[in-house]
C-alpha cells in the first residue's frame, strides 16, 4: 500500500521538475562542501601535531570558514526548493481535489460527512505538505551524504569503513519494522480526526436547534467520545513513532563505539595519525546521520501517507460520466417518463415502472406525505441520481444523452433553503448568468420585486452578503426568484419555496413566482395545497409513486387521498 502511495506520490511532484532538479543540485553543493570540511579539520590537527607554520595553519582555517558559509548557503537554497516543490505539491493536489469535487455524484454527498471532506482538504494535504518538506531535504541530502561519505572514509582506512558500514542496515531494519507496524495506527489517527471535524461542523450547524432542545450537554458527551478515541489514536501513533528515533540511534551509538575502539589499536600499531581519526570519527557520525534524520521524521512521514491515502481515496472515487451523445439546444420544456424505476438502493425500489407525461408549459403541482417521493422525482429530473430502469425524455431526448450542464442549464430551481453565497448582490443574482449586465439585472430585481428593498441597503447592488447575513426568509427568496428570472428558464422548479416565511413576505414571493412561471414547464412542491389550486395537474405521491393526477376540482370529486388531505388542511385552517 505504501509504495503505491509513494510512486504516486512522486508523480505529482515530478510535475516540478525545475524546483526539484534545483534542490538535488543545492543538496549536492550542501553535502560536498560539508564532507571535505572533516578532511581540513583533521589536516589542521596534524599540521599543530607537526608545528607546521602558523600562517598555513591560518590559510587552511579561513578555507574552513569559507566551506562552511558556502555548506550554509546551499543548504538554505536546497531548503527554498524543496518547499517550492512541497508547496506546488499541494495546490496542485487540492486542485485536483476541487475537480473532482465536481464530478462527484449527489449520492456521494449524501453518505459522506461534509466536515471529514474539508478535513481532506486542509488537515490532510497539509501533513502530507510539511512531510514531503522534511522528507525532501533529508533525503535529498541524506542520500549524497551517505554515498559521499563512503569514499572519503575509505581514502582514511578500508577496515573501520567496513564496519561502519555493515551496522547501517541494522538501522534500516529497525526503522522499516517500526515503521510498519505503526502505520495503521496513523490511518486510525487522520479518520478519526476527519470524524471530530463533521462532527463539530454539524454541531455548528444545528446549534440553535442544541440550545432550544437543551441538548448542549448530550453533543458536548458526543464530542468527548469522539476527542478521547482520536487521543487513543493519536497517543498509540506518536508512541510508536517515537521508538524510532531513539531504536536507531542506539545502533549508530554503538556502531561509533566499536569505531572508536577500533581507531584506537590501529592507533597503537601506527597505521593512523590523530587526525586521521579526528577526520573518521566525524566522518562516521556523518554517515550515520541521514539515517537518524530519516528515522527522526518517520513519524511525519507515517502521518504524510495516512492523509495521502485519505486524498488518494478521495480522488479513487467513481465519478459521473458526463459526455453528451445527444444535444438540445432550445427546450419547449415537454417531459416525459417511460416506465421509470429507482432506489437510493440498489435492492429496494423506491420508484417502480412510473409513467407520466408532462406537456410543455403546464404548471405541475406535487403533494404528499414526507417520503413520499416529491423530492426524488425532481432530482431525477435534473439528473442529481441515474434512473435503475427505464427512460425520462426532455422534448423527445432522453437526458441520459445530455451532458448535466447542458440539461441543467434549461432549469431554474428556488428551494425552502435558499443558498446564496457570499458575494455582492449583484453578483448572487448573476450567479447563473454571469455575463448579464446591470440593466438586466436591475430589470429582473424589479420584475420580482426585490429591486424595493435592495436599494435601500448600505451599498445597494453592490452590498455584500453571506449565507448567514441580515436578509430576512423573504428577501432571500425574493434574490432566488430574481437569480432564476435572470436566467429565464424554460422549467422551474419550486421545492416548499415559501413554507418558512411569514404572510406578508409569502404575498411577495408568490406575485414574483407567478411572474416567473408564465407560459413555462413548472414543477411546484407545496404542502399548504391553497398554493397549488390552479395547477393543470396535480400529481399525488405515496411511497414514490403516483397514485392519484388530475386538477384540483378532478381529484376532490374523487373524494380520494387528495381530498382526504385537502380536507384535513381546509378544517385545520378553520379550527384555527
Amino acid at each position: 500500500m505504501n509504495q503505491a502511495i509513494i510512486k504516486r506520490l512522486f508523480s505529482y511532484l515530478r510535475q516540478d521538475k525545475s524546483a526539484l532538479i534545483a534542490a538535488m543540485i543545492f543538496a549536492l553543493f550542501s553535502v560536498g562542501t560539508n564532507l571535505y570540511a572533516p578532511l581540513l579539520i583533521g589536516d589542521i590537527i596534524d599540521d599543530i601535531t607537526n608545528q607546521i607554520p602558523f600562517d598555513e595553519i591560518i590559510q587552511r582555517l579561513i578555507l574552513l570558514i569559507l566551506l562552511y558559509c558556502i555548506a550554509s548557503l546551499a543548504t538554505w537554497l536546497m531548503m527554498l526548493f524543496s518547499n517550492r516543490v512541497a508547496f506546488t505539491f499541494s495546490y496542485k493536489l487540492r486542485k485536483a481535489l476541487i475537480k473532482k469535487l465536481e464530478l462527484l455524484p449527489i449520492s456521494y454527498y449524501d453518505t459522506h460527512d461534509h466536515g471529514d471532506i474539508m478535513t481532506r482538504f486542509s488537515n490532510d494535504i497539509e501533513l502530507l505538505s510539511d512531510g514531503l518538506i522534511q522528507a525532501l531535504s533529508t533525503l535529498l541530502s541524506g542520500a549524497v551524504t551517505i554515498i559521499a561519505v563512503v569514499f572519503f572514509m575509505l581514502n582514511i582506512n578500508l577496515t573501520m569503513t567496513i564496519i561502519v558500514i555493515l551496522c547501517a542496515p541494522f538501522t534500516f531494519l529497525v526503522a522499516k519494522f517500526i515503521a510498519s507496524h505503526s502505520h495503521k495506527f496513523f490511518i486510525a489517527q487522520a479518520n478519526d480526526s476527519g470524524k471530530i471535524n463533521a462532527f463539530t461542523q454539524e454541531m455548528l450547524q444545528g446549534i440553535h436547534t442544541l440550545k432550544l432542545f437543551n441538548q448542549e450537554k448530550k453533543a458536548c458527551e458526543q464530542f468527548q467520545a469522539l476527542n478521547d478515541q482520536l487521543y487513543v489514536s493519536g497517543k498509540n501513533s506518536q508512541f510508536y513513532g517515537s521508538l524510532v528515533n531513539p531504536s536507531t540511534r542506539l545502533v549508530t551509538n554503538g556502531a561509533y563505539t566499536i569505531v572508536g575502539i577500533s581507531a584506537t589499536f590501529l592507533a597503537l600499531m601506527g597505521k593512523i595519525t590523530m587526525g586521521n581519526i579526528s577526520s573518521f570519527l566525524i566522518y562516521s557520525n556523518t554517515f550515520a546521520k541521514p539515517f537518524n534524520e530519516i528515522s527522526g521524521v518517520m513519524t511525519q512521514l507515517q502521518a504524510a501517507l495516512a492523509g495521502a491515502q485519505r486524498v488518494f481515496a478521495l480522488l479513487d472515487m467513481p465519478q459521473e460520466d458526463n459526455e453528451a451523445k445527444s444535444e438540445l439546444k432550445t427546450c419547449q420544456g415537454h417531459i416525459e417518463f417511460k416506465a421509470v424505476s429507482f432506489g437510493y438502493e440498489p435492492n429496494h425500489l423506491l420508484m417502480n415502472h412510473l409513467s407520466l407525461d408532462i406537456p410543455a408549459g403546464n404548471r405541475i403541482a406535487v403533494v404528499g406525505k414526507t417520503g413520499a417521493g416529491k423530492t426524488t422525482l425532481i432530482n431525477l429530473i435534473m439528473r442529481f441520481y441515474e434512473l435503475n430502469d427505464g427512460q425520462i425524455l426532455l422534448d423527445g431526448v432522453d437526458i441520459a444523452k445530455l451532458s448535466r450542464e447542458q440539461l441543467r442549464a434549461h432549469f431554474g430551481m428556488v428551494l425552502q433553503d435558499t443558498y446564496l453565497g457570499e458575494d455582492t448582490i449583484r453578483n448572487i443574482i448573476a450567479y447563473g448568468k454571469r455575463e448579464a449586465g446591470d440593466d438586466e439585472i436591475i430589470s429582473a430585481a424589479k420584475e420580482s420585486g426585490a429591486h424595493e428593498f435592495i436599494i435601500k441597503l448600505p451599498q445597494g447592488y453592490q452590498t455584500v452578503i453571506h449565507n448567514h447575513s441580515f436578509l430576512s426568509q423573504g428577501q432571500r427568496q425574493l434574490l432566488s426568484v430574481t437569480r432564476v428570472m435572470l436566467m429565464n428558464p424554460q422549467i422551474l422548479i419550486l421545492d416548499e419555496a415559501t413554507s418558512n416565511m411569514d404572510t406578508r413576505s409569502e404575498v411577495h414571493v408568490n406575485i414574483a413566482m407567478e411572474k416567473l412561471m408564465k407560459n413555462k414547464t413548472s414543477f411546484v412542491i407545496a404542502h399548504r395545497l391553497s398554493t397549488i389550486l390552479n395547477s393543470d395537474q396535480i400529481l399525488v405521491m405515496e411511497q414514490g409513486n403516483i397514485i392519484e393526477q388530475g386538477t384540483h376540482e378532478e381529484l376532490l370529486q374523487k373524494q380520494g387521498a387528495y381530498a382526504s388531505l385537502y380536507q384535513s388542511q381546509f378544517k385545520a385552517a378553520q379550527a384555527s
